[in-house]
């Protein structure tokens, strides 16, 4: 299953059924799990965990270290769920010593051609970085989350779970939990209530995040002011919830 072209470590620990294409590189202190397809011309450094059923194509970096000049080669992570998908020159890094060290990538994820990850970068499931996305380091992305082509979010920034973020979009602030950001830099634009219809919310739910959206965005309340309203909301809707909790939590505040 591994292509005697490429150069696998013997340090590294490589599932029986995984395989290697040729010319690829597995350096030491890399484990990747069963069911794992590598391509050719891919480079993988560690430590680097690699889980079961992921899909890396050619001349993908993953692992490699953190394009920081703070670090000096301290043995950072990177740790990579099942079944995500890294297609054509995707980079991920490791993390560095001046966050937890590691950089996380979740379950189902889809990255397209030329994204990047940066260092202490976490990431959920099912997410989609679409051709060129770009993450600074220390960012942190919510399940569902799609980025468009060519958008960027700045580093220490958050964005929620089923948010999107519209092609070329340049994210500085948080972007909350169900909100579509547009534009240079990021604004919200509205509620990504197509999105929320393909994973099953009900029209109802969708309502209810509609009239969140509106609360916070569209009644020129002060913040708090509109916080005490959806406090209020999330009693009876608990889909409200984690648009409140994750609007509290911002600290870079977020994109209004």
């Amino acid at each position: 299953m591994i292509d005697p072209r490429a150069i696998v470590s013997p340090r590294a620990e490589i599932a029986d059924d995984v395989e290697i294409g040729p010319y690829s590189v597995i350096g030491p202190d890399v484990v990747i799990g069963p069911g794992t397809w590598i391509g050719p011309h891919v480079v993988i450094n560690g430590p680097t965990r690699i889980g079961a059923g992921n899909k890396v194509f050619q001349f993908a970096s993953l692992g490699d270290a953190p394009q920081d000049k703070k670090y000096k080669g301290e043995p950072t992570r990177l740790e990579i769920g099942d079944r995500n998908v890294f297609r054509e020159c995707v980079t991920v890094n490791r993390g560095t010593t001046h966050d937890r060290g590691v950089t996380v990538i979740g379950n189902d994820n889809l990255l397209m051609a030329y994204s990047h990850v940066a260092h202490d970068c976490r990431l959920g499931d099912k997410i989609v970085m679409s051709n060129l996305a770009t993450l600074g380091g220390h960012v942190e992305l919510g399940d569902w989350v799609i980025m468009g082509g060519l958008s960027a979010v700045h580093q220490f920034t958050k964005v929620g779970a089923h948010a999107f973020l519209a092609n070329n979009a340049a994210v500085t602030r948080d972007v909350p939990p169900y909100v579509m950001a547009v534009g240079q830099p990021a604004e919200p634009h509205s509620v990504n209530s197509e999105g929320l219809k393909r994973r099953g919310f009900t029209p109802e739910q969708i309502q209810n995040i509609r009239r969140a959206y509106r609360v916070l965005y569209r009644s020129g309340l002060k913040l708090e002011e509109a916080l005490a309203r959806l406090d209020e909301a999330a009693r009876e809707a608990a889909e409200i919830l984690p648009f409140v909790e994750f609007i509290r939590s911002s600290s870079r505040s977020i994109v209004r």
